[in-house]
């Protein structure tokens, strides 16, 4: 191989590499208006939400158990958290991918008057089974929910399981996002899995707005 040549391809995939580089590390999302709109997903206290007293970033979640993402996409902010205490967290189930993704959504939400959401949901997105009505009660007991109660408030509540879910697809569609997962941070949306530096970028971001 002559120089010129070799000289050529160092530069090709070393400009390459940069590209690569430049993208992996990139700020995502879009920074939104300030509008009652958005003041009212942030400020929602119909869905199961998370809020530290020191909380200065508000993290809107927007997922479905079925999303593959998505389950990948928990553990890593979840990582991101830990490293950050200030953020609180905003819970917004969003079945998109059909009759399973609802079901599944709506036992998540059932499970928010034993206070077990939480719990359950982290259980669902690593639930490694199709999540029919047997393995949903397997991952519910398996996050502490009483099932039999469960299953009553399903029941009970089915007008406010309606309601929540309606409105979280609601408020998905007014933000124009195009599927799962989706997060506003304060006024910052992002639209699919990131990483947990771009998580914190976001964080960092979200302050400054």
């Amino acid at each position: 191989m002559n120089k010129e040549r070799r000289e050529l391809l160092i530069a090709v995939f070393g400009g390459s590499a940069a590209i690569l580089l430049l993208q992996r590390w990139k700020s995502v999302g879009t920074t939104l208006p300030e509008t009652p709109l958005i003041d009212a997903i942030l400020g929602d206290l119909s869905v199961p939400r998370i809020m530290p007293e020191s909380a200065d970033v508000t993290l809107v979640v927007f997922t479905d158990y079925q999303c593959p993402s998505c389950r990948l996409a928990n553990s890593v902010m979840h990582r991101a958290l830990a490293d950050d205490p200030r953020v609180g967290v905003v819970y917004k189930d969003w079945p998109i991918l059909g009759a399973i993704s609802e079901r599944a959504a709506r036992v998540a939400i059932a499970s928010a008057s034993q206070g077990r959401y939480f719990a359950l949901h982290d259980e669902l997105m690593r639930y490694p089974r199709r999540l029919d009505d047997a393995n949903l009660r397997i991952a519910a007991l398996a996050a502490g929910v009483d099932w039999e109660r469960l299953a009553e408030d399903l029941i009970l509540r089915r007008i406010d399981i309606d309601r929540i879910l309606a409105k979280n697809a609601s408020d998905a569609f007014s933000l124009r996002l195009k599927g799962t997962p989706g997060y506003l941070a304060n006024h910052i949306l992002v639209e699919g899995a990131v990483t947990e530096r771009q998580f914190h970028d976001v964080f960092a971001r979200a302050r400054e707005v």
